[in-house]
This record gives structure tokens, C-alpha cells and sequence, in this order.
């Protein structure tokens, strides 16, 4: 049987805030923030997920609070140290695609205890805006043994400076670093001009043990030094792709804390990979289908990737496997 002794949950530190997103006809406000959404995302899948973030005790704070507590995730008080809630403007193109514009302010005033988590995850602006961001890499920097960090850039280039020094700093967090994902276009902007595999190579150079890259609607690719696969996305019907990568990432997450503890990540090979690759898939799949960072439960992804195996049947059948 796996080795999954120990620890279990989640400590998730970064920026939570109020998405007002623009579809051209009207304006619908809904909680996020990419490492907001990501406890979200791993408390829906049966993770134990603790948030420390940053909000004010205005109507937007408490409604981003109230969510997230209604599923689950245990938000350290210390989180109220705002006078005014951070917005993010997203504006949908015809595709669903979303542009942002943001008003945000993150610092950490208070020291964060990792506590009982197996993993730390942080991402996105907390990474590169100060005076938050120096905490963040202490606290990454410190954990205790044993226990695991992950990464996620989401880069926001109109907030977080020059790319150089940006590179800098992402490549010295990802150097402590066990599961770092990034998108194609935050591979592109730290990278410019290098293949997608270079990036994932650079990445398992650093230390790296899982390296991951989502491609939108062309999937992901999964990589660590033992194996490197791909997976397709769901053929779905988009609705927004709002939350996508953050579902990716907690699904991907969650996949990490149950897989076989005894197994190294360095060490996973193709069928790991297929198997952590496509349950986060799956879950970013549910995502995309409905409007807004709405990230789906266990039950939700299960049915999802029931509906998928069944079509990578029937294709099969047919001469085509869509993973």
C-alpha cells in the first residue's frame, strides 16, 4: 500500500481578492486571487487547507472570507490586515480569455507559522510584490524538513517590474522548490524565445523534482528527470477560462500529497505523471465549463474523468486516444 503516513494538508500563502470580471455585457464580482483560488481548489478536494493572505473587514473582504470558509479553508486571523479589499479587473475577449487590471496591496505584517502542513504553496503576485514578497521567500526558504513547496509564477507583468529581476527572484524561489507549474505564456515572458522544454529542463536543473506547463486548450506537459509526458485538456465547451491554471495547481497538488510517499518526486515516471497530469486535467476542465474561478470537488472531477476515459474508449475504438 502507498506510504501516506504523516501530515496531509496545505499551508497556502498569497493574495486573495474580489475578480470583477467584464464579459462585455455586464460586470459579476466573485472572490479570487490565484493562491486564494488554489486553497479553495484543495480544499474542495479533500485537502486540509490553511490561507494566509492579506483582506480588509470591508464587504469585499468579507465575502472572499466567507467562501473560502464555506469550503473548508481555515484562514489564519492574522489575514485581516488591510484597510481596503484588492480588486482585479478581467476583461473576456471572445474566447474567454481573460485580460486583468489591478488594484492590490500585499504584505505580511505578521510572522507565518508553517505548522502541521506537508506542503507550502505560494504563487503569483505574492512571490514579486513587496513588502510581502520578502516574507514569502523566508518562509518558503525555512520550512521545516520534510516538508514539500510549491510554485506557481501566474506572472503579472504590469505589477511586478522588470524581467530580469523578476527571473532572478523566481529562479531563487523555484531553487527551494519541489513542484513548480507555470503556464506557456509565463514561460515565454521569464524566457523569451526558449522552447517550452528548455524552460522544464532549466527548472529540473535547479532542483526542481515535478515541473509542469500548461498550454491552454493544447494540454500540459508534465516532467521530472525520470520521465516527461503530456495531456491533452477535456473537450469541453468554455465558458471562461478564469481559474483555469489555479485549479491545475491545486489538482496537481492534491495529486502530489496522495501519491506513493515513498517514492521520490525526481523519481516518477511516465505513468505517474499520466496519472497526476490528467486528475488535474480533469479538474481544470470542470473549471473552464462554467463561468467564474468556480473549482470543482472530488465527486465533480471524478465524473469528469469518468466522461473522459469513456471518450479516450470510444476514440481508441476508433483509432485515435485522446491522452
Amino acid at each position: 500500500m502507498p506510504d501516506r503516513s504523516g501530515p496531509l494538508g496545505a499551508l497556502v500563502i498569497g493574495e486573495a481578492l474580489m475578480d470583477l470580471v467584464d464579459d462585455g455585457s455586464s460586470i459579476t464580482r466573485s472572490p479570487g486571487g490565484s493562491p486564494a483560488n488554489v486553497a479553495l481548489g484543495l480544499a474542495r478536494l479533500g485537502v486540509a487547507t490553511r490561507l494566509r493572505t492579506a483582506l480588509a473587514a470591508d464587504d469585499d473582504g468579507r465575502a472572499i472570507l466567507s467562501r473560502l470558509t464555506d469550503s473548508a479553508v481555515s484562514v489564519d486571523p492574522e489575514s485581516m490586515s488591510l484597510d481596503r479589499t484588492s480588486t482585479a479587473l478581467a476583461v473576456l475577449d471572445g474566447s474567454g480569455a481573460a485580460a486583468y487590471d489591478f488594484d492590490i496591496e500585499w504584505r505580511l505584517p505578521e510572522p507565518v507559522e508553517v505548522g502541521s502542513a506537508a506542503v507550502v504553496h505560494s504563487g503569483s503576485i505574492a512571490l514579486f510584490l513587496e513588502p510581502g514578497a520578502a516574507a514569502v521567500g523566508e518562509v518558503l526558504a525555512a520550512r521545516p524538513e520534510g516538508v514539500l513547496v510549491s510554485l506557481d509564477p501566474n506572472i503579472r507583468p504590469s505589477l511586478i517590474g522588470e524581467r530580469s529581476a523578476v527571473r532572478a527572484t523566481f529562479e531563487r524561489l523555484a531553487a527551494t522548490a519541489d513542484v513548480v507549474k507555470l503556464s506557456d505564456e509565463d514561460a515565454e515572458w521569464l524566457y523569451p524565445g526558449e522552447p517550452l522544454a528548455g524552460v522544464l529542463d532549466r527548472l529540473l536543473e535547479l532542483g526542481v523534482g515535478l515541473a509542469a506547463a500548461t498550454r491552454g486548450g493544447a494540454g500540459a506537459v508534465l516532467a521530472t528527470r525520470a520521465a516527461r509526458v503530456e495531456v491533452e485538456s477535456l473537450p469541453v465547451v468554455v465558458r471562461d477560462t478564469v481559474g483555469a491554471g489555479d485549479t491545475f495547481m491545486a489538482a496537481l497538488i492534491a495529486g502530489v500529497l496522495g501519491r506513493d510517499r515513498g517514492t521520490s518526486l525526481h523519481e516518477l515516471r511516465e505513468a505517474d505523471l499520466l496519472r497526476l497530469g490528467r486528475f488535474a486535467a480533469a479538474a481544470a476542465g470542470v473549471t473552464v465549463s462554467r463561468v467564474g474561478a468556480d473549482l470543482p470537488t472530488s465527486d465533480e472531477v471524478a465524473r469528469a474523468q469518468q466522461a473522459a476515459a469513456v471518450e479516450r474508449s470510444s476514440n481508441a475504438s476508433a483509432g485515435t486516444v485522446i491522452w
